[in-house]
């Protein structure tokens, strides 16, 4: 049997497995390699929601002093996230943590670097009373957003009643999940198109899925486990970012945070829940020296050895195999009066 035969029945298998535990969603239909979206019994889609959804995820009204919004930190243009180290809130005031990517967070089961909301309506809410992001006490957001106008006529028509918390939240979820990246290159081999990548990314996805462990933890077809996992960034014995920790209190979670997804993973940069790698060459680099020791680095981390040829293969698989041939693009929305 061809070795690219066998190969990929291995992992077929395995993400078969994935793929099924997250069919259970709408009839909307989802680009190549991905499952039916999940979709919340009490927050169903439609296009007025998710038109809605987006008006808010673009307005800098819902910021305390107009010049915030959701796509500030998670702009379409830049992977959905802003291409800093860290996200910039109000008054240019900044966290500790990078601004991860809105793309495919419909399949994520914890939002969040820490996983401190189960879901995207819960995270909604989160940034805009920040005080470091967007300043907006959420009584004040519902009795802004509630004053005007077209939204009071939007939120009537979508969910019968006026503005409230529980609305705007599930709006902007609806919205979010429609911001899915899949059919890329690796979806195009998986399917059976062997000329879907060069001979260099297949090296890499070998590697991706054998020696280089990465697998391991960006497993399914979201390429996450929806763990948490300490890879020693951030982690210093001076000033640790106690990252799950500090939600679930398990002493075994120190210093851990949410395995991303890595579709689309050329748009994000940069890397790590802290900004701290600007590149995928520097990821792979910090993987291969076995991560920074402590104790409660992560069992599936250590030094793996690659060649400078095994390097350059990986980061050729990140980049041309999970790049989106259908990448969602939006552009800003006319916001109401």
């Amino acid at each position: 049997m061809h070795l690219k035969t066998v190969f990929r029945l291995g992992w077929i298998a395995c993400f078969c497995i994935c793929t099924a535990v997250l069919a259970q969603a709408d009839d909307a239909k989802p680009p190549r390699g991905l499952a039916a979206v999940p979709i919340p019994k009490d927050n169903p889609q439609s296009a007025e929601k998710i038109e809605l959804g987006k008006q808010l995820f673009f307005d800098k009204r819902l910021s305390g002093d107009n010049s915030v919004a959701c796509a500030t930190c998670h702009d379409p243009n830049k992977g959905w996230s802003n291409s800093d180290k860290t996200a910039e809130g109000i008054g240019g005031q900044r966290g500790g943590r990078s601004a991860p990517t809105v793309i495919n967070a419909a399949y994520q089961a914890f939002q969040f670097w820490d996983g401190r909301a189960k879901t995207l309506e819960q995270q909604a809410l989160g940034p805009i009373a920040n005080p470091i992001e967007m300043n907006l006490p959420i009584e004040q957001a519902v009795e802004k957003i509630g004053s005007i106008k077209g939204y009071q006529d939007q939120f009537q028509k979508v969910f019968g009643e006026p503005v409230t918390a529980e609305n705007i939240g599930k709006a902007i979820a609806a919205f979010e999940r429609t911001a899915l990246s899949g059919d890329a290159p690796f979806d195009r081999v998986r399917a059976g198109d062997d000329t879907a990548l060069s001979i260099q990314a297949w090296e890499g996805m070998q590697l991706f899925f054998g020696k280089a462990n990465c697998s391991s933890c960006h497993s399914g077809p979201n390429f996450t486990d929806n763990g948490f996992h300490n890879i020693g960034v951030s982690f210093t014995k001076d000033q640790p970012d106690l990252g799950r920790f500090a939600i679930s209190n398990v002493e075994g979670d120190k210093g851990s945070f949410k395995t991303p997804t890595l579709r689309d993973i050329a748009k994000t940069g940069p890397y790590m829940h802290d900004g701290s790698l600007a590149t995928l060459e520097e990821v792979v680099d910090y993987y291969d020296k076995g991560g920074t020791p402590n104790e409660y680095l992560d069992e599936e981390l250590f030094p793996l050895k690659l060649t400078a040829e095994q390097k350059a293969a990986l980061v050729a698989f990140l980049k041309e195999g999970l790049t989106s041939k259908q990448y969602p693009n939006v552009d800003p929305p006319k916001l109401p009066d």
